[in-house]
């Protein structure tokens, strides 16, 4: 095994998730050493992590401003899903529009962190989200950005919030909704925007509607601000006819660049974020219209040809079984845990 594939294996052992707690180069070559088959120079080992930082498929990420090594998040699929929150003047619907290389990096950069911020903001309402990314790679990128959304947020209607700040079921409410043959959560399907203008809006707003068929609800999430009442109107007409709910966090682009990387992001304790949310101007432009069931069904028929679908199966399930609302990336680690041992499907679908 050549040592960039001894690292692929090493690495996600030693480093660690939060970007906060980064790990210097010549701490990394010393941990790294132990576990290497045979001898390697230090400059070797620099050479190699300076080299697969800049790979995004593999598991070693640099800081960006500052020292130091983490594991990374961000993979091609999280990139190729991140491109769906660019709108056409950045790239989505042809060359005329297309953004030079640095810009377009730039603006991954913002999508990533757009993500990133949207779902933790998701958890400190609890609710449990779940960004959909393997979709929108492969042949069937295009038309999946009809079909698929960039997130789903589950509303369990069976619990409560703990006293430590968690969110704990209720098995005996959970068992009244299953002997009246209701459903104990709510799944929202949102579309995430970077921005949105006169040129995108309407393909915008069909692409939520259209991905959300299954759903109880659709939600288009926007970063920048919308401060356009022409097209403020546009939105709520829309909405008032197809039921899309339309929020703004109110986040321009230099504040964005600002914020930390997503994985950062992800890592935040809740009084932390609490940072990140000062700097939110959330508008509320128009409303979901909310219908009582979600089709589970889909959901299952879907599985088999969309991953992201039959990773909500195999997630929502296992929050049944055990009547406990289970974060998605704990429900990850332990199918990955799973799958190291046995090889299963499942993992496959969370890689």
């Amino acid at each position: 095994m050549n040592l960039r594939d001894q690292l692929k294996d090493i690495l996600p052992d030693i480093l660690p998730r939060n970007p906060a707690h980064a790990i210097k180069g010549t701490e990394l070559i010393e941990l790294v050493k132990y576990r290497l088959k045979q001898g390697y120079s230090d400059a070797t080992l620099r050479y190699h992590f300076s080299i697969m930082s800049c790979d995004p498929s593999s598991p070693i990420a640099k800081v960006e401003q500052g020292q130091g090594y983490y594991l990374r998040t961000t993979t091609i699929h999280s990139l190729n899903s991140a491109r769906n929150l660019l709108g056409a003047s950045q790239g989505v619907l042809g060359e005329e529009f297309s953004l030079s290389g640095g810009d377009h990096d730039l603006a991954i950069a913002r999508a990533n962190k757009f993500r990133a911020v949207v779902s933790r903001y998701f958890e400190s309402i609890h609710r449990f989200p779940m960004a959909f990314e393997r979709s929108f790679s492969g042949p069937n990128a295009s038309a999946n950005r009809w079909r698929c959304p960039d997130m789903v947020a589950v509303e369990w209607l069976v619990g409560e919030v703990s006293e430590d700040g968690g969110f704990a079921l209720s098995p005996q409410a959970l068992e009244v909704r299953r002997r009246l043959g209701d459903s104990p959560m709510r799944l929202t399907s949102v579309k995430l925007k970077l921005e949105t203008s006169y040129l995108t809006l309407r393909e915008d707003l069909f692409q939520a509607l259209s991905a959300s068929g299954w759903a109880n609800s659709a939600e288009v999430m926007v970063a920048a601000p919308i401060d356009d009442e022409q097209l403020v109107e546009e939105i709520r007409q829309f909405s008032a006819r197809y039921g899309v709910g339309v929020t703004t966090f109110g986040l321009d682009a230099d504040v964005l660049d600002d914020m930390p990387e997503p994985a950062a992001v992800s890592n935040l304790m809740p009084r932390e974020f609490e940072a990140i949310q000062s700097l939110f101007r959330l508008r509320r432009i128009s409303s979901s219209r909310v219908v009582d069931r979600f089709d589970w069904q889909h959901i299952v028929d879907q599985r088999e040809d969309q991953p992201d679908f039959g990773l909500l199966d195999h997630w929502l399930t296992q929050c049944l079984v055990e009547e406990r609302a289970i974060p998605v990336e704990d429900f990850k680690a332990s199918v990955e845990e799973a799958a190291d041992a046995d090889g299963s499907l499942v993992g496959e679908q969370v890689a």
